[in-house]
């Protein structure tokens, strides 16, 4: 009888722990009114709706189904996190213009072991703003327009030729390999045809794995990632010590001999860890969105000629106007690249390369309908919900940069959130943008190009061209 009477009780004390975690995960904490929306089931949340594929360039199933059900802010938990996610706007616009007072950047554990707890994705205040300085030294617009400049365009040149005198090329895998050599050559000096180090294909299984659960298992894919990880911090410990006793002087010097005087300043904030995590995340900067913006951009104008020859036409008169018509591309020409500039915009908006942003609250925040987003929530920014509005933009799956001679969307603004807004604005767009009109000046007045196979695309929901892009670059020659 008594063994019965303590089963009866374990059964029905577990009963009511069960039922109790349900309810804190059904209804959490909050001192006033949840945004309306379904947190999921226990443990997994919407992750696999949220990181369902989808084949269009329209708004996700995911959020489109749940603005419809539920209006522009809703709640939902993905990867474990409760959060909160803003298609709306003014309230997007909001979040970037209170970092650092309502809202903080945030991204999960896992993304955080990926990039690196010193990352300038991690870190707030002074900090970050002592990183972007740094940054902004080698990628800012004054080293664009005094060293970088000539250095793209010999990159884009040569490796364009390279392409024309190939069958065929993969756009994604060839454009990726061209910024990722540029950049890993201005920050370490790298070499992919004389170094023994396969810097890329590290790269390679971490952008896998990036988007994975974060199983850390032998075999898994976020497995894979850290490793990758971990290899190329290796290769950059190595590579300070040699540093260290022979560095780099004069025209010879690159980013990472500027990181190494600023660790042998007296008081100075910068750690090995922090320069580490810093170099790491511009190497994957470089590898992965500008090739993708590249592609996307060959892509629409392959299948859009009239924007194609309104481009060619935009460069041809460039060169018509040079004293010296082989002389190399001119800061001013580059400014004045202004149907170029719609291109890319165009591109970019339609390609959402970044399908989320993500902040914390430090402190309850009301929304404006009377809904309060409870501190240590995570806020999701969804930038394809804006760019794709029909209320902002007209039709706006149709690829048209003539769309842009018209709107107040500019970069930056509300409306347009390609390289995200606020004090955490992307600071290598400069770079970015720069690199994309220098290739598509030599693409457009230089070759010609065929679709060979692929272009198709995948959103999970970041955008991956499953089966690449393969092209037959033509030497108008």
């Amino acid at each position: 009888m008594f063994n019965c009477f303590v089963l009866w009780s374990v059964t029905f004390f577990l009963s009511l722990l069960f039922t109790h975690c349900i309810y804190n995960w059904k209804y959490p904490k909050s001192s006033g009114r949840l945004p309306p929306g379904s947190l999921g089931l226990p443990l997994f949340g919407e992750t696999f709706s949220f990181f369902s594929p989808n084949t269009s360039l329209d708004t996700a199933p995911f959020l489109k189904f749940r603005i419809k059900r539920y209006g522009p802010i809703f709640k939902t938990r993905i990867l474990g996190e409760c959060m909160v996610v803003s298609t709306d706007t003014d309230f997007n616009n909001f979040i970037f213009q209170q970092e650092g007072r309502l809202f903080q950047c945030w991204y999960p554990k896992s993304f955080t072991r990926i990039f690196g707890v010193n990352s300038m994705l991690a870190l707030h205040g002074f900090m970050h703003k002592y990183l972007k300085s740094l940054v902004l030294s080698l990628f800012g617009v004054d080293s664009l327009k005094e060293k970088l400049l000539p250095e793209i365009e010999q990159f884009v040149i040569k490796r364009l030729h390279e392409w024309s005198c190939q069958p065929s090329i993969e756009m994604r895998d060839e454009s990726s390999a061209m910024i990722f050599d540029l950049t890993a050559k201005k920050l370490i000096s790298h070499d992919s045809h004389k170094s023994l180090d396969n810097l890329r294909e590290n790269f390679n299984a971490f952008i896998e794995g990036l988007l994975s659960f974060p199983i850390n298992f032998p075999g898994t894919s976020y497995y894979k990632c850290m490793q990758g990880r971990k290899n190329v911090i290796s290769m950059m410990k190595k590579l300070l010590n040699e540093r260290r006793t022979c560095p780099k002087e004069g025209p010879d010097e690159d980013f990472f001999d500027h990181i190494i005087k600023e660790l042998k300043k007296e008081g100075t904030q910068l750690t090995e860890d922090i320069a580490f995590d810093l170099m790491f995340v511009l190497l994957f900067a470089s590898y992965e969105t500008t090739s993708l913006s590249i592609t996307m951009a060959a892509k629409f104008l392959t299948y859009h000629p009239e924007v194609l020859s309104k481009l060619e036409e935009e460069h041809k008169n460039i060169i018509k106007h040079r004293v010296n018509p082989s002389s190399g591309i001119t800061w001013n020409e580059y400014k004045s690249m202004i149907y170029t500039s719609h291109v890319i915009n165009e591109t970019l908006r339609l390609a959402n390369i970044a399908p989320a942003i993500l902040r914390k609250t430090m402190q309850d925040i009301k929304t404006k309908d009377g809904h309060t987003i409870p501190a240590g929530w995570a806020v999701m920014v969804c930038p394809p919900a804006t760019h794709l509005d029909p209320n902002i933009y007209e039709d706006p799956c149709n690829f048209d940069p003539s769309r842009w001679e018209k709107t107040d969307a500019t970069v930056g603004s509300k409306s347009f959130m390609a390289f995200g807004g606020g004090m955490r604005f992307c600071v290598g767009a400069d770079f970015s943008r720069l690199q994309t009109s220098v290739f598509l000046h030599h693409l457009v007045t230089k070759y010609r190009w065929i679709a060979v196979k692929g272009g198709e695309i995948v959103r999970t929901p970041g955008l991956k061209f499953p089966n690449g892009f393969h092209i037959n670059l033509i030497d108008k020659e």
